[in-house]
């Protein structure tokens, strides 16, 4: 089943149809979005597969080139795909939405069409300009969401990014080794922390244990560091600029 159907005339919208096709399948999934060049398979039979893919959507958007209303003869044809495309969503009062393709198209005019084409002109457009096709795709993709109840936005599914200056658990449960972090500046070293049940200080700068400043307190400062607290099994290895000073608040 399709969820959007494109109604386009070769030779008047076709490239446009194409790349609204490109954006609504990358922003919905390929097999929501019906175009014939690319969802009529080869050795399928055409008429049956346009009808069932216009018959099962929710919504057509018809492409509308500036030369459009020039191919009288085609949309008074009872054979014209374009013609008989229109006619079976208003039998089947599936909504459309007509795309004005470049500043050159204006609204359709009931004058313009045959008569059984005539409300297509009263229908509510949107226009789409070649000179911010972003915005515009964008655009029509949030009109496509607020028309089709329950479709898929992949757009809205992906990952929120983190806020600036904050920090979110990206990794979720780990069993083994992993390292997340906000910020590096710098060289980042090995370290590999195991096991640690109590708090582990590691790099430059100061770090007090339990109180700061106070009688019986632990501080350490200097060059660069790692405390453990704790019982340690195995070596520790560092190599900083200048030889680290170690205090002790008693002494």
């Amino acid at each position: 089943m399709t969820d959007v159907f494109i109604n386009y005339r070769t030779g008047d919208g076709e490239r446009t149809a194409a790349l609204i096709d490109q954006e609504l399948s990358r922003r919905f999934g390929r097999d929501r979005i019906f175009r014939a060049s690319k969802s009529v398979l080869p050795g399928q039979a055409y008429p049956n597969a346009l009808l069932a893919g216009l018959r099962g959507s929710a919504v057509v958007l018809a492409v509308i080139g500036p030369d459009w209303t020039n191919f009288q003869a085609r949309l008074r044809d009872p054979e014209d795909w374009v013609r008989r495309e229109i006619l079976e969503a208003f039998s089947r009062e599936i909504p459309i939405v007509p795309v004005l393709d470049g500043r050159k198209t204006d609204r359709l005019n009931r004058a313009d069409l045959p008569d059984d084409l005539a409300q297509l002109a009263d229908l509510q457009s949107i226009p789409f300009g070649t000179h911010d096709t972003e915005t515009g795709l964008k655009r029509l993709g949030d009109v496509v969401v607020d028309m089709v109840p329950g479709l898929r936005d992949l757009d809205r599914d992906a990952v929120s990014p983190v806020a600036p200056n904050s920090v979110a658990n990206s990794v979720g449960d780990v069993s083994g080794t992993a390292v997340q972090s906000r910020d590096f500046t710098g060289d980042v070293g090995g370290t590999v922390i195991k096991g640690a049940l109590g708090p582990v200080h590691t790099g430059g700068g100061d770090i007090y244990q339990n109180s700061s400043h106070v009688s019986g307190g632990r501080h350490f400062s200097g060059d660069g560091m790692t405390y453990f607290e704790g019982s340690n099994h195995g070596g520790v290895q560092h190599r900083f600029g200048e030889s680290g000073r170690r205090e002790d608040d008693n002494r």
